[in-house]
């Protein structure tokens, strides 16, 4: 059995208060990390620190914006005052805005997607992975090491309709990773991205079942994702077991880019 090497590091994950974030916690702290999670806001957050020192790690969670720069890196060095450092990063809060580029009818313009709708994910999804990697790097270069693991999309990979926002955030993260893997590799940080298919979160439930059910045709395995696939593939890439792993994309999507 390989060990993780994850017992007792200082994992930070962004949009961890629901969804792939929530399992994504859960699941460094089931390796026994202390976990830090940022998130706007949450139903529950109150709960979130005792659910996860209940699975064997040490959980707080803490409101940030991960569009503000100031209050990214404010954050990020309180987690490391209090536990000594931050050895793994997720950058996992991200948002839609979905619109068509230009939408066409009867010869006319009838809609189009906003410079609000654009820019407010890339606010989220673009910068504010840019920021929280900036924030922490000095931390684990100070610490030694770490890894840092980008959400990025099947989207990211081969676009889709109606989101040139989020295709573009979801492509620009992965090469963040690729770059950043290049410039920090020589201080022992590992950078990746994880490109999730169709996973069955909160944000799907108002979706037509028509429309789930095609997603699951298109899905070679069958299935949707369920939010602890992407989970156990963030533990994996900050594991001893993925030491030699860095500047790559993962793709954990029931083989739908094969099938794509």
């Amino acid at each position: 059995m390989i060990e993780t090497g994850l017992k007792g590091k200082v994992a930070i994950v962004t949009g961890g208060a629901a969804g792939i974030g929530r399992a994504t916690a859960r699941g460094f702290a089931s390796e026994g990390c202390r976990v830090a999670v940022w998130d706007v806001g949450g139903s529950d957050t109150e709960a979130l620190a005792s659910e996860l020192e209940e699975l064997g790690g040490e959980g707080r969670y803490q409101q940030v914006d991960v569009s503000d720069a100031s209050a990214v890196t404010a954050a990020a060095d309180e987690v490391a005052e209090l536990w000594g450092g931050v050895d793994v990063l997720v950058n996992n809060a991200g948002i839609l805005r979905d619109a068509q580029l230009v939408k066409w009818k009867n010869g006319e313009v009838v809609g189009m997607m906003s410079d609000e709708e654009f820019e407010a994910v890339i606010a989220v999804n673009l910068r504010g992975v840019f920021h929280g990697a900036r924030a922490v790097v000095p931390h684990m270069i100070r610490g030694g090491g770490g890894a840092i693991l980008n959400a990025s999309s099947v989207v990211g990979l081969y676009g889709n309709f109606g989101q040139t926002n989020y295709a573009a955030t979801k492509a620009g993260v992965i090469n963040f990773a690729r770059t950043w893997a290049r410039e920090l590799g020589r201080y022992n940080i590992r950078v990746n991205a994880v490109a999730p298919g169709f996973i069955a979160t909160e944000i799907l439930n108002s979706m037509p079942e028509k429309i789930l059910e095609a997603m699951v045709k298109r899905t070679p395995i069958g299935r949707m994702g369920k939010p602890e696939d992407i989970a156990n593939a963030y533990v994996w890439l900050a594991s001893d077991a993925a030491a030699f792993v860095t500047g790559t994309c993962l793709s954990v999507d029931g083989g739908l880019v094969v099938g794509t």
